[in-house]
């Protein structure tokens, strides 16, 4: 199968490496000249149009910031639904509405084209190291037959549900982490401001109930002052926007969701919303006149 990946951004670019180094054939599409020379030169092919890539590829990955340039890109002028073949597969591993997600496989049905939504969660690290988590909603025959594909790029892929089960899950997942940053911080400010140091605070507890993968990668980022994003705040917003709109068409409150959202708003208004969302700790340090480091 020849693979389309149009999206070389801070996931993109590895997750395209890593389909190169598993065998496939890739055609590639960014704004970013410089990213696509470099995919280019590990292996791939380029393209000019979103049309281009799917008229060239059975199987085109879509890997984009949000849902208006996802539906840009699959709908708009020489985008993909001009280009793709019948029989051909859309996987979205973009972060959007589960809305956009339905209503976009809905447009793609009418030209015989499938489409999957298979967000992902592990940050930059993981998508070079090819570790990421993709959480899919789609037709069962669809995820079997694009199955190998993602495994290419992942550690766990796993099916949700139907189209949209995908964006529900990480919406899911975008709370947890969030949640998980945020007590995170609040606990190494706490323990900074009444004179423990953060770094045995974090060893003791890693262990313990209160370790998880979240506390193990951005504590340290934290006392490092090491802010270089692996997921921008800013991103972290877009996605904690979704959880909010969709938690209101469905029904369900999130009284801690809300709470963080405001937190991350704050930051961005400080000019920090191009920082990793480990940043979140400078929020509680502002509050409490304090700094969390070695």
């Amino acid at each position: 199968m020849k693979i389309g990946f149009i999206g070389l951004g801070i996931m993109g670019k590895p997750m395209s490496k890593n389909l190169l180094m598993a065998g496939y054939e890739l055609v590639v599409l960014d704004k970013n000249q410089k990213a696509v020379d470099e995919v280019v030169a590990a292996g791939a092919k380029a393209a000019a149009t979103p049309k281009e890539v799917a008229q060239q590829t059975d199987i085109i990955i879509t890997m984009l910031p949000n849902s208006p340039h996802v539906k840009e890109v699959v709908l708009g002028e020489h985008g993909i639904i001009e280009g793709a073949k019948k029989g051909a597969i859309v996987a979205d591993m973009s972060s959007i509405a589960p809305l956009v997600s339905r209503e976009l496989a809905e447009k793609l049905a009418e030209i015989g084209v499938e489409m999957l939504d298979a967000p992902v969660s592990g940050g930059e690290p993981k998508a070079i190291d090819g570790t990421i988590s993709v959480m899919v909603g789609g037709k069962q025959e669809v995820f079997d037959k694009c199955y190998p594909v993602l495994k290419a790029m992942a550690g766990s892929v796993v099916r949700t549900g139907d189209i949209g089960a995908g964006n529900i899950t990480k919406l899911a997942n975008q709370i947890i982490v969030a949640l998980n940053i945020a007590a995170v911080s609040e606990a190494l400010v706490l323990a900074s401001k009444a004179g423990v140091e953060p770094e045995l605070v974090y060893q003791a507890i890693r262990g313990g109930l209160a370790g998880s993968t979240v506390l193990d990668a951005k504590a340290p980022m934290m006392m490092d002052r090491n802010f270089k994003p692996g997921f921008r705040i800013n991103l972290h917003i877009k996605d904690l926007s979704n959880v909010l709109e969709t938690s209101h068409e469905v029904g369900v409150p999130l009284p801690l969701t809300s709470a963080v959202m405001e937190m991350m708003q704050s930051l961005k208004v400080d000019g920090l919303d191009q920082d990793d969302h480990s940043s979140l700790v400078r929020y509680y340090e502002k509050l409490a006149k304090t700094e969390v480091k070695r």
